[in-house]
């Protein structure tokens, strides 16, 4: 079954444990309440799937693409993503604890109200993602791309920042109290708070 498209399926309440997809695609697919525990997938893509209340707690994900996908209350506890595209897809009271994911483009993504306590997010690109009220504390974001990003109401007491783009306007938002920064980023806080930096 690799290498098909599949479009507009109905795999809601499905079983698929511990499934193995490669180089698959799901259009406009409904994922809702199905239980993909375990799964692995490599060079998939998933567009404007709804992943609504479903368990992708402990699956696997390398170079897969997950585009304008919802994640509502979606689990993906201990799930990892290796040089992923979640580019658009929203997050809405999703479990995200204990996830690993490195070298993947969050772009545009919706992360409002996250727990992404203590998250492993470095070097990860959410450029204009949504980050509003999100738990971002003791989280590693050293190298992160947050260029655009919003984070009003945002908490990044103990991240590590270190490296991390942000623009004016973001430094502006954020509650960085307690976070980790390089020289760079230091400086720029002071002159977006007004201060004068000689």
């Amino acid at each position: 079954m690799d290498d098909e498209t599949i479009t507009g399926e109905d795999f809601s309440d499905a079983v698929l444990t511990d499934e193995k997809w490669e180089r698959r695609s799901f259009e406009g697919c409904d994922f809702t309440e199905a239980d993909l525990r375990g799964l692995v997938t490599s060079g998939c893509t998933f567009t404007r799937c709804d992943f609504t209340r479903t368990d992708l707690g402990s699956s696997r994900h390398t170079a897969t693409a997950f585009r304008s996908c919802t994640f509502d209350r979606t689990i993906l506890t201990g799930s990892e993503l290796v040089s992923c595209s979640l580019m658009g897809s929203s997050f809405q009271q999703a479990a995200l604890r204990r996830m690993t994911i490195t070298e993947t483009d969050l772009t545009l993504s919706g992360l409002s109200r996250a727990n992404l306590r203590g998250a492993g997010l470095r070097g990860l690109r959410l450029r204009e993602s949504n980050l509003t009220d999100a738990d971002l504390r003791d989280a590693d974001l050293r190298d992160a791309d947050l260029l655009g990003a919003r984070l009003s109401g945002a908490t990044f007491t103990g991240a590590d920042l270190r490296g991390a783009k942000l623009d004016a306007n973001s430094l502006v938002q954020a509650g960085l109290a307690g976070a980790r920064v390089d020289l760079a980023t230091a400086v720029a806080f002071a002159a977006a708070h007004g201060l004068v930096v000689d």
